[in-house]
């Protein structure tokens, strides 16, 4: 190892190259800041080589793959259509490389110098980097740690085999699950499930120690109900307790509330996995810098350490492990050390799942209203009576929204249906302005369009909507 003599200064060094960490990078350079980023690996962290964007080309070709054997119904004559799988893998190639690319480019039109390497606090204002031989200290000003986190298997499941799966690995394995077990209960675990059915794939969803999905009642009711359609065999309240691998696949032991032991064999085994921070080779120790007992660095609400100068985002912080939060925390933490006052208020991000049909969810669910003491009132459209969703031929799914029934405030807003993920914006927008049913009410909405089915499940709430089978709800 060859170690540089003198410790070169920079400004602000963030470590993690990742959404968080090259957000905060390019915000912090638009602010006047020199950037120094350190990234270990690739540019984009996992999200974009190994976790948003692969997993979402799977979404986006299985809902290629499932329009296509329906094309025949709008008149488009195609021949059978069969999934070459090394065809997605090397597309998976060229899109996460030319997105690298993309923020590579962003980074050097901004200024911001890239060091490759693995970086650690050798001092409350040094960091080492190391990178094969070669190891430099660099002395700092103010400092961002945005290194992310990575999936761990549960205690009882050992990686023993190339069949048990965790993101990293599915979408680089090569070959297509004949029978895939699916064991979790975050969006990820629902979009493979979704995603492996339309394929081809026979599917059985183990939902991790969970009674349900998570999202409002209604959506809940509604995945079911697509599960059972997508022909995905699902166990909920479900345990792990032993995997065994044979010749040609896995023999997997669970537990439900109904059954103290089951058997089950599967050739392939998918785990979501739980998020654990990547800080433990920091050296945050030696810094002082406060943690929770689960090891994740804990901030103020400008993303700021007890070590004043150094800030913490995205998925080293508590929250949901997702790159908007990230996003948005990067962007605060550059701010903050620009001298200006970031606000981060994560109540209404917004829940989403590339599921077929996917879903949407932003605020509180009815249940959680009721739960405030909250006189809860709701309304409901089916896309099945939307005219444009009856011309594609995407008719499955539902919109739900829920008010303050006193002040007409909106509480919640959630759908599952092709065309949620597009109107979640809409949703996030409403409620974080503070809107009323009337202010959902009034914009014109374009004509045919899943918007339509928004604006009529805000109708449904005073029983004005048109299309749907009259209620007792009283009219105004």
């Amino acid at each position: 190892m060859v170690v540089g003599e003198l410790s070169q200064t920079r400004d602000l060094i963030i470590i993690g190259g990742g959404p968080g960490g090259y957000n905060a990078a390019i915000r912090a350079a638009q602010l006047g800041k020199d950037v120094t980023l350190i990234e270990q690996t690739a540019l984009g962290g996992t999200c974009l080589n190994k976790g948003c964007i692969p997993s979402k080309l799977w979404t986006h070709t299985a809902r290629t793959y499932r329009d296509i054997q329906h094309a025949e119904a709008l008149g488009v004559d195609i021949d059978k259509a069969t999934l070459n799988l090394n065809k997605l893998l090397k597309r998976k190639e060229l899109v996460t490389k030319q997105l690298r690319r993309g923020v590579q480019s962003l980074c050097e039109k901004n200024q911001i110098e890239i060091i490759e390497g693995k970086a650690v606090f050798t001092g409350l204002n040094k960091i080492g980097v190391e990178h094969g031989h070669q190891y430099d200290t660099y002395t700092f000003n103010h400092a961002i740690v945005a290194t992310g986190s990575q999936k761990e298997l549960p205690e009882a499941i050992s990686k023993t085999c190339s069949r048990i799966l965790l993101s990293d690995d599915l979408f680089s394995c090569s070959e297509m699950p004949d029978h895939l077990v699916v064991y979790g209960h975050d969006y990820i675990a629902l979009e493979v499930a979704s995603t492996y059915a339309a394929f081809g794939t026979k599917v059985t969803m183990l939902l991790e120690e969970a009674a349900d999905f998570g999202f409002d009642e209604t959506i809940n009711r509604e995945l079911t109900r697509q599960f059972k359609k997508q022909k995905i065999k699902l166990y909920k309240s479900a345990v792990i307790t032993d995997v065994t691998e044979f010749e040609d696949g896995l023999q997997i032991q669970f537990k439900t509330e109904k059954s103290a032991n089951q058997p089950l064999e599967a050739t392939h085994l998918f785990i979501s996995g739980s998020s654990q921070p990547n800080v433990s080779e920091l050296g945050l120790d030696r810094m002082g810098i406060e943690q929770t007992t689960d090891g994740y660095i804990q901030v103020n609400h400008f993303q700021q350490t007890s070590a004043s100068h150094i800030y913490a985002v995205g998925d080293v912080t508590e929250g949901p492990t997702l790159a908007t939060k990230a996003i948005k925390e990067g962007k605060a933490a550059a701010e903050a050390i620009a001298g200006r006052h970031p606000d981060v208020n994560l109540t209404f991000v917004p829940t989403i799942a590339h599921t077929l049909p996917p879903i949407a969810s932003v605020g509180m669910t009815e249940k959680e209203v009721n739960a405030h003491g909250i006189a809860a009132r709701s309304g409901e459209f089916s896309l099945g009576g939307n005219g444009y969703r009856v011309l594609t031929g995407q008719r499955d799914g539902i919109v739900k929204i829920i008010s303050d029934q006193e002040t007409e405030l909106i509480l919640g807003i959630h759908m599952i249906g092709e065309g949620a993920i597009e109107l979640s914006a809409s949703f996030v927008q409403l409620l974080e302005m503070a809107a009323k049913e009337e202010d959902a009410k009034y914009p014109l909405m374009a004509h045919p369009s899943v918007n339509e089915a928004f604006q009529e499940a805000v109708e449904d709430l005073i029983g004005q909507a048109i299309h749907n089978i009259p209620t007792e709800k009283v009219l105004n």
